[in-house]
Order: structure tokens, then sequence, then C-alpha cells
């Protein structure tokens, strides 16, 4: 029951403070999963959320369909999830029905510009977590290579991100699978 418990409330969490969308959402899941409830590693949720980005519908009820399946089963994933959307119908519900009253008065226009940079903060440091362990396991070189190859792929060539982590993955796949036949040859 606790465990039922500390899900709802990770996930209800990261439903109320998520303002912004899926993308903003990321990184206050990342906390509650890995630093403050440590259902996962780093890895794991690098791992996870690479995966969940291929995946149509919106990633933060992705994530927490995943991880609240992990931890708990099919209670779990029901739990985390509605925890999650909870929150944004309540909150639409009731900010879209009084906001659009107060739409043109100059502190909500200010209120809304100002998350925008938090949320970009926030964006950030998870950017830099994922390239600083990118670093350590693949060095800078490969690092930078990496990171300038598939923003290129990205913004100048236009390939879905989805593309480019299948691609990743299958080449991984098949250069493990070479050295295993090295190995299993020499």
């Amino acid at each position: 029951m606790r465990t039922q418990w500390n899900l709802f409330l990770a996930f209800f969490r990261v439903g109320i403070l998520g303002y912004g969308g899926g993308p903003a959402s990321i990184p206050l899941i990342h906390k509650e999963v890995v630093s403050t409830y440590k259902w996962m590693k780093d890895e794991e949720f690098g791992d996870m959320l690479a995966l969940a980005n291929t995946l149509p519908g919106p990633i933060a009820t992705k994530l927490a369909g995943y991880i609240g399946y992990r931890v708990s089963g099919v209670l779990g994933l029901i739990n985390a999830v509605l925890a999650t959307i909870l929150p944004t119908i309540v909150l639409l519900i009731i900010l879209l029905s009084t906001l659009a009253s107060f739409k043109d008065i100059d502190w909500v226009k200010g209120m809304t510009a100002a998350v925008i940079p938090v949320v970009g903060m926030m964006m950030a440091t998870l950017t830099w977590q994922f390239f600083d362990k990118a670093r350590k396991g693949m060095g800078w070189l490969q690092t930078i290579i990496m990171t300038a190859a598939v923003f290129i792929f990205l913004f100048f060539l236009d390939i879905h991100p989805g593309i480019i982590i299948a691609v990743l993955i299958t080449s991984a796949l098949v250069i493990r699978d070479k050295k295993r036949e090295k190995g299993v040859k020499a």
C-alpha cells in the first residue's frame, strides 16, 4: 500500500508541477524516480526515456505507465497514469474557465511569460546530465561528434528522433553481435 501511495505522490507532483507539457515533466519525473524514490538508476532512466520518445503519445503518461508497471504491476501502472493526468484535468477545467476572463491583464501575461525560462533551465539541466553521462561512457570526442551529428539530423535534415534512436539501437546491436562473433572465433 505504501508503494502505491509513493507512486501516486510522485506522479501527482509531476502532474501538478509539470507546467509546460511533457518535456517540462521529464526533469521532474527523473528527480522523483531516480533521486527521491530510487526506483531506477540514471542509465535505465535514460534508456527508458529514449525508447519512450520513439512511441506516439504524451511522454509523461508513457513514462508514468512504464514506471508504475515496473514498480507495482498493473495497479501501479493505473495509479501512476491517473496521478499524472488527474491534476491536468482538474487544473485545466479550473484555470481555463477563470484565466479566459483575465487573459488581457498584464500580471497574467507576465506570469505566463516568466514560466518559460524556468522550464528552459530545467530542460538544459537534464540535457547537461545526459551529455555528461554520455561523456563518461564514450569520452569527449565521441560525445561531441555524436551530439553534432544528431543535431544536424534533427534540425537541418528534419529526421524524426524515433528514426535516429532506432538506427542507433540497431547499430549498437549489430556492433555488439560482431564483437561477440570475433570473441567466439578467436
